[in-house]
């Protein structure tokens, strides 16, 4: 890809050297909380616990969102290296070209686009959606329209599932918007208002056309990125269409299980990743991605 010296997104919020200190207070006190409740020392430290919760109220300090579990972070600042800088600033203009490609977008529908915020993480974070670490792979929450990646997940695409290059590294990325896309229109309100009322077969069901949905929306960034701004080089696309086939739920779970359970699936085969991708691409109109009405997937 082509994507030095362009711009980059502001809409980038940099956690890494940051730990998720609420979640893991808490879980700590519930695990503790029978000793606690037990013994005469544990109700001596539950009664001092309260005092000192009392008492910041009293001097204007706010420590519920410690205790709640609410987005909180302990700062551990540590240098990053020259490839975590790199990859920083590449997310950033991938980013900032999904904005490029989705306001115009929106606009010629008569609305308007409101970026996401992309967040960098290590290890674990704290969204509106819950605590989550990296081992789930990056995810939009549409709680808060944020996108959370480890960056670590790259170095999976590339060794665990045989996927290197830049712009499959972005296609992760402009998948994750596609979703930020769909919570703009409402579409991720009504799949998850639908998929409460479905058995689980069913309900899988239409998480893999919410998927295979996403999937076309970064495909339809890439046909912008391509014929407006140039930014991919040859072997880029194929790239991307490795990726999609890498993730797929009939490879991971080959991979994972030695077995493939279709009714299982939430994200599609690597054959409908694949061809949901190119449709975005071939065509550059979210209109062709409408994988809720669509008879073959």
């Amino acid at each position: 890809m082509r994507w030095e010296h362009r711009r980059r997104s502001s809409n980038v919020e940099d956690r890494r050297g940051a730990s998720a200190g609420a979640p893991a207070l808490l879980g700590l006190l519930l695990r503790l909380l029978p000793w606690l409740l037990r013994t005469k020392l544990g109700r001596v430290v539950l009664v001092a616990g309260a005092g000192i919760f009392v008492g910041a109220r009293l001097l204007g300090i706010d420590l519920l969102p410690l205790l709640s579990g609410q987005p909180t972070t302990v700062s551990q600042p540590r240098a990053l290296s020259a490839e975590e800088q790199q990859l920083a600033e590449f997310v950033s203009v991938v980013l900032a070209d999904t904005e490029d490609t989705w306001q115009p977008l929106f606009e010629r529908m008569g609305s308007h686009y409101r970026d996401p915020t992309l967040v960098l993480f290590s290890g674990q974070v704290q969204s509106a959606c819950g605590f989550a670490q990296a081992a789930m792979g990056p995810f939009y929450c549409p709680g808060d329209n944020r996108v959370y990646i480890d960056l670590s997940f790259y170095q999976d695409l590339r060794h665990r599932h045989g996927a290197p290059g830049d712009f499959a590294q972005a296609y992760v990325i402009a998948h994750e918007v596609g979703h930020h896309v769909q919570n703009l229109l409402g579409i991720s309100r009504r799949v998850h208002e639908a998929r409460r009322q479905l058995p689980a077969v069913e309900a899988n069901r239409l998480s893999v056309r919410q998927e295979l949905q996403a999937d076309c929306f970064a495909g339809v960034w890439g046909f912008y990125a391509n014929s407006e701004r140039r930014l991919l080089e040859p072997g880029d696309l194929e790239e991307a269409l490795t990726a999609a086939a890498a993730i797929g739920d009939d490879r991971l779970q080959r991979q994972s299980r030695g077995q493939v359970t279709p009714d299982s699936f939430t994200h599609g085969s690597s054959e409908q990743r694949v061809r949901w991708f190119k449709q975005g691409f071939e065509s550059g109109r979210p209109e062709r991605c409408d994988t809720f009405a669509a008879e073959r997937l």
